[in-house]
């Protein structure tokens, strides 16, 4: 793995350990800004290299076969989750990644636990998934809205009274639980909380009511669920603190600036993935590499 290390001079160097949650944070104090010491277009340039680096590196993984990678993207609304797909991913084999956007269950996945939909959608070995919004819709969106639960139809759950801190514990351990058992069956996981201030989400908002062409992006609940951030923050943080863990950790990423937020999730995949050492094309074997030269002669004759 040591030919795809990468060097970045021209900025301040950045570590996946820099972003990891290896400890409880508060997300009042955790900033939503990170300043990488160069200008914009050198952000974009070092972005183009590491995800190119990540292409190949993808090739590599895809002919080991023994590796899955899922990405797992979570934030407030606006904080760039989709152009951060369409910004770091672009230079991938398009058979080589998976995009899954999770919305509203539907009524087969209501007919389902709450995990199924996620497990029936997560990468094969050699491939990378990609899910915008996760399994954590369910102990976020579903804790600030408690009455979505209902519509789970869970036999020991019959009413609102139900779900109180057990319900909620439970939950966190299942999904701990899911994912210990898919990292040790090969999938490698990222977990990347896009932190966004208030103040930036309301620019953001704001462009979409401006913007003609952006029209589309806007919808009134974005305002309701607005006025809920401190719930949700809350939400966030104890979702974080309770399932980030050696096998699937968690990094916090300053998400005020979307090129900057794209590079360190760029970055630190790369520099992470470059540990896995056992990561190799295969090699051919012995009696097909000692007639390479039988072959190439065959095929000149035709």
């Amino acid at each position: 793995m040591n030919k795809f290390n990468l060097r970045t001079n021209s900025m301040k160097t950045i570590l996946p350990k820099d972003f990891k949650v290896n400890q409880p944070i508060s997300l009042k104090i955790t900033s939503t800004v990170y300043n990488l010491e160069t200008d914009s277009d050198s952000v974009e340039k070092e972005l183009r290299k590491v995800r190119r680096k990540l292409g190949k590196l993808q090739d590599t993984i895809y002919a080991h076969g023994k590796y899955a990678v899922l990405v797992c993207l979570q934030g407030m609304d606006t904080s760039g989750k989709d152009s951060l797909i369409r910004e770091v991913f672009k230079d991938f084999n398009t058979s080589g990644i998976v995009v899954h956007s999770f919305k509203v269950p539907t009524d087969l996945e209501r007919d389902h636990d709450y995990i199924w939909r996620h497990y029936i959608a997560l990468p094969s070995r050699g491939k990378f998934g990609v899910f915008n919004r996760t399994h954590y819709e369910n102990v976020l969106v579903t804790r600030v809205h408690p009455n979505y639960i209902l519509g789970e139809n869970i036999p020991s759950i019959r009413s609102l009274a139900d779900i109180n801190d057990a319900f909620w514990d439970s939950r966190f351990e299942q999904i701990n639980n899911f994912e210990k058992h898919i990292a040790e069956n090969g999938t490698i996981i990222f977990k990347f909380y896009l932190n966004l201030s208030k103040g930036e989400q309301k620019k953001r908002l704001l462009r979409r009511l401006e913007k003609e062409n952006k029209h589309w992006k806007f919808s009134p609940d974005d305002l309701k669920e607005r006025k809920l951030w401190d719930q949700y923050q809350l939400c966030y943080e104890d979702a974080i603190n309770r399932t980030s863990k050696p096998h699937a950790p968690w990094f916090a990423i300053p998400a005020d600036d979307k090129p900057t937020a794209r590079y360190i999730v760029a970055k630190i995949m790369y520099d992470t993935l470059c540990n896995y050492t056992d990561i190799k094309e295969p090699e051919l074997d012995d009696d097909i590499k000692a007639n390479l030269e039988l072959y190439k002669q065959e095929l000149n004759n035709e």
